[in-house]
């Protein structure tokens, strides 16, 4: 298990003294959610969830970010859900920023502490349970799963921060790195989910404009962000939604690393329509 600190939200309600001013932005390309806007007002429930609320950062949103949902999930002792899932073809990556639960897979138990990580298959028999005296907090991405004749579907995993070495960016001398969950070579996969690491004053050196949408949510540290043509400062606890080609780059700021989950989507042709092509 990670010795590693991880933000997540705190809740509650700003006081009636506070200035409206904040950093939130929506534009065309990107969002900013900063952490004192997930406050408990903006909580959702979900079916057959007991003991649980979740903050809903990301949904598939048309002209934006097409691809993902990703929630941060607060399960109380005693809490949790013996049918998580509701929506048939639907794959998951679990992430624990706090607290511990109880994941069982077709079966299978894996306690999860602060750093625990899970791929979860489509079609897989999940349940997950908090127990003990203090409430758990997790990341929950959910992707459709792009299913691809001749290609299996990858199995279940279950792993932690703390068990997988960074790799390091090329010609970065360590200054910017990723840990890497699964391969990136296995076509199985069509997302990844990874955390990337810039030491202070490591930066991203040059516009990153791509295909693959995204979702950010800042674990420790504080950075200047690119996005677009505007520069944003973020901090712990922040998210970033990317849709595709959304120019990006990154200054990282502090005393401490700038760590954040990283969503992307992979290892897939791009879609077309049936005849929507000219002949």
């Amino acid at each position: 298990m990670s010795d590693r600190i991880y933000a997540y939200p705190e809740g509650g309600l700003p006081p009636q003294s506070q200035l409206l001013t904040g950093r939130a932005v929506f534009t065309e390309a990107y969002a900013v959610i900063p952490h004192g806007t997930m406050s408990d007002i903006v909580t959702s429930k979900l079916p057959f969830w007991d003991k649980a609320r979740f903050w809903v950062l990301a949904r598939p949103l048309s002209g934006f970010a097409e691809t993902f949902s990703q929630y941060i999930a607060e399960v109380q002792p005693g809490g949790g859900s013996d049918r998580p899932e509701t929506e048939a073809g639907v794959e998951a990556v679990l992430f624990v920023v706090d607290g511990t639960l109880r994941l069982t897979l077709e079966g299978v138990a894996h306690e999860m502490g602060a750093g625990g990580y899970a791929y979860i298959p489509p079609g897989t028999d999940w349940q997950l349970r908090v127990e003990g005296e203090a409430p758990a907090r997790f990341h929950w991405i959910r992707k459709a799963y792009q299913a691809v004749d001749g290609i299996d579907a990858p199995p279940a995993l279950v792993t932690d921060e703390a068990d997988i070495a960074p790799t390091a960016m090329p010609d970065t001398n360590g200054r910017w790195a990723t840990t890497r969950f699964v391969d990136p070579d296995d076509l199985r996969h069509d997302m990844h989910v990874t955390i990337v690491t810039l030491q202070p004053g490591a930066v991203i050196p040059f516009a990153e404009t791509h295909v693959m949408e995204h979702g950010l949510y800042v674990l420790q540290g504080k950075a200047v962000y690119r996005l677009n043509q505007d520069w944003v400062e973020v901090e712990a606890g922040d998210f970033m939604w990317l849709r595709a080609f959304c120019p990006q780059a990154c200054y990282a700021g502090g005393p401490e690393p700038f760590r954040y989950l990283l969503y992307k989507d992979v290892n897939r042709h791009m879609p077309l329509a049936s005849g929507a092509l000219p002949r």
